[in-house]
């Protein structure tokens, strides 16, 4: 068992479980964005087919409000635009945690690999004058 950890060892374990944490809230966040994504650009693509004098509705919270095809299609271009930036933000969130993830992982591999026979401060290196 690890139960003996020294204290920094042990703040590098907290803190990857921490990312570990975040890259699941990120990955989840940009799966949802992924999704609202797609079905927006399908409903700009279905708009192409629809007589652009039809009658037509859009969902406000609980209501269906009759709106124009100008304004809808405006407002699905306006949604597509922002949902692909929120994407790409959060690939880019994603990668970053990533590289943290790595970096502490290694930062721990090596603190316990050089703790390996050491006392309790984990090791050699009193750095000689």
């Amino acid at each position: 068992m690890q139960g003996n950890l020294p204290p920094e060892a042990q703040e590098k374990l907290e803190e990857l479980q921490d990312l570990q944490e975040t890259a699941q809230q990120v990955a989840a966040q940009k799966q949802q964005a992924e999704t609202q994504l797609n079905e927006s650009e399908t409903a700009l693509d279905e708009l192409d087919d629809i007589d652009e004098e039809a009658t037509m509705y859009r969902e406000v919270g609980e209501l269906l409000v009759k709106t124009d095809y100008e304004s809808a299609r405006d407002d699905l271009e306006e949604k597509v635009d922002s949902l692909e930036v929120r994407v790409e933000t959060l690939e880019k969130q994603e990668e970053r945690v990533q590289d943290q993830f790595e970096e502490l992982q290694q930062e721990l591999q090596q603190m316990l690999g050089g703790a390996g026979g050491g006392g309790p401060m984990g090791g050699p290196g009193a750095g000689g004058a």
